[in-house]
């Protein structure tokens, strides 16, 4: 069965079986979960699904700008003018639909739902400024307001998503699925000294992060922020996704596998 229970149709409208409606999933493999990641880690902005109770059990859907977390929660920026801000507050399970229509069907084009839990994150913490620094790296003309009294950071805590990778490729992924691999925590504090020296010092090696490994076309690319998986560059309103060859566990790992991706290819 669909959602809320109504029946599941098939191309010509009939009602499919509980087996029938299995089939239609892929099983959930490395390709898929790096396809759902790679979606989350490069939105600039997504759908978000919320309940306000004004709206009388009727989902609200709302534009919001994203980031993320360094451990892979997804971050919205929102003012308390929105109707969507007190939703997130009352009903704190929401859904985001992410991916950008290109050149033709827009059915064609991969998406993902994301099912998140929000937790809305208190000014004056660090927490809350790593928010920022990360936010504003992805989106820095929302400097003119990021620091308004209205204007709360939510993390949303990802606890399941639907991937459609294009036509025939459909996933469920769990919480499990998605969760950053390697010791997130162990990186947290010491990511914003690590891309900025990297900014300050080393954009010729950005910029190979970029074409060498992202396959992105030569621009002024700036790495925007970095995980135990990756980093995340940006050049205007262009993002770039880069992976690291495998999960980072430690600050010493970090600056070793950047130096080598610097080298390799050179």
């Amino acid at each position: 069965m669909g959602e809320a229970g109504a029946p599941v149709l098939n191309s010509s409208g009939e009602a499919m079986t509980e087996t029938a409606e299995k089939t239609v999933l892929r099983d959930t493999d490395a390709e898929a979960i790096r396809q759902a990641k790679e979606l989350i880690h490069t939105a600039r902005h997504a759908s978000l699904a919320a309940n306000p109770k004004e709206a009388g059990g009727h989902p609200s859907v709302s534009r919001v700008q994203t980031s993320t977390d360094t451990d892979g929660a997804l971050v919205v920026l929102t003012s308390a003018l929105s109707p969507h801000t007190q939703a997130m507050i009352d009903q704190p399970n929401v859904s985001l639909l992410i991916g950008e229509p290109g050149k033709g069907d827009p059915l064609a084009h991969p998406r993902i739902t994301v099912f998140a839990r929000t937790e809305k994150i208190a000014h004056d913490t660090p927490e809350h400024a790593r928010l920022r620094h990360r936010h504003l790296s992805r989106h820095p003309k929302a400097e003119l307001y990021v620091d308004f009294g209205d204007f709360s950071f939510f993390k949303l805590h990802i606890v399941g998503a639907s991937l459609n990778g294009g036509f025939g490729k459909a996933y469920e992924l769990t919480e499990q699925d998605l969760a950053m691999q390697g010791d997130w925590q162990a990186l947290t504090y010491g990511e914003k000294s690590a891309v900025d020296h990297m900014n300050d010092d080393h954009l010729d090696a950005v910029e190979h992060y970029a074409t060498h490994f992202g396959k992105a076309a030569s621009s002024k690319w700036k790495l925007a922020t970095m995980d135990t998986e990756g980093m995340t560059l940006a050049a205007g309103d262009q993002v770039c996704r880069v992976w690291f060859p495998e999960p980072l566990f430690d600050a010493a790992q970090m600056k070793a596998t950047l130096v080598q991706m610097a080298r390799e290819g050179r």
